[in-house]
């Protein structure tokens, strides 16, 4: 077997001592049997970072190609990857024993459950788990464990303090079709992974933390099954000493299989039909309050709601949308219609009526039944001797199905929300049942209305996130700025699950006097809203920075900014932004100072050259938008090659870590060497997110860099215009040193008028300096004077006032910053003429 590699460097993974706490390790896989997902948990099994196995063939994980998890395609049955169990048509989950390759080279013979599941992007994968290592305590093996399980008497099972299975009854392995053996050690949400299980689990949760009994409407959605509704009860399980040592779950089908309660239906109808429509309520809004709203899931929710209970055979087929996501992309008319195909579900397992595979393009004919029924925008039911359907099937290929598996009848419904037409519902059968009736159509559009509510807000959801992400990234920066202090990698990551895109991000902004100002922030909420407000935020650190404010003054400017922004904007309770956080570290490459100041952002991290991780001490200030409230800043020297990391608060916020662990891991990863920024960039993100974040994440690392004495020329002038002279010679003197005598003229200049207005004008000391910072050569003068200069328009017999304006034009750019003592005039020229 071809072995993983060992990154270069490294000495393969020791074995190391396992603690007796029980662990899942997961990981999903594609339908080609490529490794897309890695938990910190596969990696204490396995001994591979994520980066070693993301986007590997899972075959390569096995001792024995023969064994495995997967799906049809490479990875699956008959594949290039692993030789997978035989999977049948349709099968969700596979379980069973599998030889596994630990880095280290020994054989693992590992349980695994695998359960397949469609990815955010609408594409199939295997969501595998393994249950590992001492998880239950031997003492439910004895009296305690049969009392609780002896309990209930229906669907029963007992989880510990963590969550996870140590018995379950009859009546839990008839609902899951798995054993006690199969499913000990793991917790429901990796039994059953589902938004119902999920509820359920907090409800367990809930109990623990609580000690009080809980109840849920819901339990799990059986594999391949309807989300039937549930009477859960959940209790605590007390040990000698009276502390909560468990939790035991009893879920008994509602005696009226309601699993929404505010839905009402027909009364005429009959207990089947009822079921049918619970069990869409139940499943279509699952995936409305889902975390990754899903047109292509609401419609396979739809199809399997109807089979086998309403038809044998379903087809859902969605219409592109317009451009603008309000409608179809033209009007229904009678002509030929092209559609999507989004869902198809049969009795017969493999779907052979379907001529179009899921993804795929289908086309009906003009003036055939389905382009009939969406021009007219209401349901219709056919039989299959009825002339528009034999006319259909004569003219078009892809409907030969109607023939060739005996279909006698047929319900074709549009998917209507409001008056947007979003697709096409086909209902089929063909198994010896009775054609479709009235009572048929009519639940099947109730259906469809729920269906198509789904997929309308699903692709709005889309569409909103899109525009949202476009916003954000036009607002970020593209590229990092030119300059010299600092060697800059970044990284960011936009959100997943229901919150969608947030407002983090970061800036490098170039400085006077070669400095350079990094900035991270993290605006509240999410949505176009906080995207907005982070742009607002970033055009005005820009601004400020750009008169050269320190970090706490322009933090309180930013403050007032956030205050104001509230007060021009009504409802919820991030109005402006309130509750925004920002870091602003400035770092000065002459002297090697970086000075910082907070506003209730996570401080940054610091890494010597020699190798010891920190995190600097910068008083944390309140968030932005509270007001009144001050910023303190903090100055520090940094040895040349320091590494500096500002980041946000979702990189330390990943599901399997808490806040003290995952800054450990963060500054563990920053210490080790690396030949480049972006792998040290890379190597944090793997460290701590082994699952998409849940908030954004944005990370800037910095590398300093230090410009020595060879490189910047200072000179302490007397308060006197007679020393004018001098020191246009000792500027042009040092250019001689540095090899730029072609830049004499205009820095003569220059350094005259500069010098003149601040002997003039300013007070004393008077200070000249020279910054040679690559392809720019910066000029500036200091004096102890307050005062700022302006240029002015001098008129045609004015003897002065027009040296200002000849600094401006020979020059890049000019400026005035303020210091505590005082003021510097500065202008940078570009060498790259010369």
């Amino acid at each position: 077997m071809e072995q993983l590699p060992t990154p270069p460097g490294e000495r393969p993974a020791r074995t190391t001592h396992v603690s007796p706490a029980a662990y899942t390790a997961t990981a999903t896989v594609s339908e080609q049997g490529i490794v897309t997902g890695w938990s910190e948990d596969a990696r204490r099994l396995l001994g591979y970072a994520p980066a070693e196995v993301v986007g590997r063939p899972a075959a390569d994980l096995l001792a024995d190609r023969s064994a495995g998890p997967g799906g049809p395609g490479p990875g699956g049955p008959g594949g290039r990857g692993a030789a997978t169990p035989p999977v049948g048509p349709g099968q969700e989950r596979w379980s069973g024993t599998v030889p596994l390759r630990h880095r280290d080279g020994r054989r693992l013979d590992a349980g695994l459950l695998a359960h397949r599941r469609t990815a955010a992007g609408g594409a199939a994968e295997w969501f595998v788990v393994s249950a590992v290592a001492g998880a239950p305590d031997a003492s439910w093996d004895g009296p305690l464990g049969e009392w609780a399980f002896d309990r209930s008497p229906c669907v029963m099972a007992v989880f510990d303090g963590d969550l996870r299975l140590v018995r379950a009854n009859a009546g839990m392995h008839r609902t899951l079709s798995l054993t006690e053996t199969e499913m000990r050690g793991l917790r429901l949400t990796e039994i059953a992974p589902d938004p119902v299980s999920e509820e359920t689990e907090r409800g367990m949760r809930r109990v623990l933390e609580t000690g009080e009994p809980q109840s849920v409407d819901g339990f799990v959605r059986p594999p391949g099954g309807a989300a039937h509704g549930w009477a859960t009860s959940l209790a605590p399980v007390p040990g000698p000493d009276g502390r909560v040592r468990a939790v035991y779950l009893s879920a008994q089908e509602s005696p009226k299989g309601d699993a929404a309660p505010h839905r009402t239906l027909p009364p005429d109808l009959d207990a089947a039909r009822i079921d049918v429509a619970r069990t869409d309520v139940a499943r279509t809004e699952a995936a409305h309050t889902g975390t990754a709203p899903d047109s292509a899931r609401t419609a396979q929710e739809l199809a399997d709601a109807a089979v086998p209970r309403l038809a044998d055979f379903a087809v859902v087929d969605l219409l592109e949308p317009s451009p603008r996501g309000e409608g179809p992309a033209r009007s229904l008319g009678t002509g030929a219609l092209t559609v999507s195909r989004s869902a198809v579900r049969s009795v017969l397992g493999a779907s052979q009526e379907s001529r179009f595979a899921v993804g795929e393009s289908a086309v009906y004919p003009a003036l055939s039944p389905p382009v009939e029924c969406l021009s007219a925008g209401r349901g219709s039911v056919y039989g299959a001797a009825d002339p528009a359907v034999v006319r259909w099937a004569a003219q078009d290929p892809g409907a030969g199905w109607i023939s060739e598996h005996g279909t006698h009848s047929m319900m074709l419904v549009p998917l209507r929300d409001g008056g947007t037409t979003v697709g096409l519902a086909l209902f089929s059968r063909h198994q010896g049942r009775e054609p479709f009736d009235p009572e048929d159509l009519r639940l099947a559009e109730e259906l469809a209305v729920r269906a198509a509510t789904g997929i309308h807000r699903a692709r709005r959801t889309v569409r909103e996130h899109t525009s949202t992400m476009t916003l954000q990234r036009s607002l970020l920066p593209h590229t990092l700025p030119v300059q010299s202090a600092l060697e800059i990698a970044s990284r960011y990551l936009p959100a997943g699950g229901e919150a969608g895109v947030g407002g983090d991000w970061f800036d490098v902004i170039p400085l006077s006097g070669a400095r350079v100002a990094l900035v991270v922030g993290d605006v509240v909420g999410h949505g176009m809203r906080a995207s907005a407000t982070m742009g607002r935020l970033r055009t005005a650190v820009r601004t400020l920075a750009d008169v050269d404010l320190p970090p706490d003054e322009l933090l309180t400017h930013l403050d007032d900014l956030i205050i104001h922004l509230s007060a021009d904007e009504t409802g919820g309770e991030t109005a402006g932004g309130i509750g925004t956080t920002c870091l602003y570290v400035v770092y000065d490459p002459v002297t090697r100072r970086c000075t910082a100041a907070r506003a209730g952002h996570p401080p940054p991290a610091v890494v010597s050259p020699e190798g010891s991780a920190y995190l600097l001490d910068v008083p944390a200030g309140p968030p932005l938008g509270l007001g009144g409230l001050p910023f303190e800043t903090v100055e520090v020297e940094l040895p040349e090659g320091s590494l500096l990391a500002l980041y946000t608060d979702g990189l330390l916020q990943a599901r399997d870590h808490d806040i003290d662990q995952a800054l450990d891991t963060m500054l563990a990863a920053l210490v080790r060497p690396a030949s480049t920024l972006d792998t040290v960039c890379d190597r944090v993100l793997t460290a701590l997110l082994t699952h998409r974040p849940d908030d954004d994440v944005a990370l800037l690392v910095a590398r300093t860099r230090a410009l020595h004495t060879d490189k910047v020329a200072v000179w302490d002038l007397p308060s006197d215009p007679s020393f004018v002279g001098q020191a246009r010679r000792n500027a042009t003197d040092q250019l001689t040193v540095w090899g730029l005598d072609e830049a004499a003229f205009v820095t003569e200049l220059v350094v005259s008028e500069l010098v003149t207005n601040a002997i003039r004008y300013g007070e004393p000391p008077v200070q000249l300096r020279l910054i040679h910072e690559g392809t720019t050569l910066i000029c500036e003068v200091s004096d102890a004077s307050g005062t700022a200069p302006h240029m002015r328009r001098a008129r045609i017999f004015d003897e002065g006032g027009r040296g200002l304006l000849l600094v401006a034009q020979l020059t890049q750019r000019w400026g005035t910053r303020h210091t505590l003592f005082g003021k510097t005039i500065w202008a940078e020229q570009s060498l790259v003429e010369f």
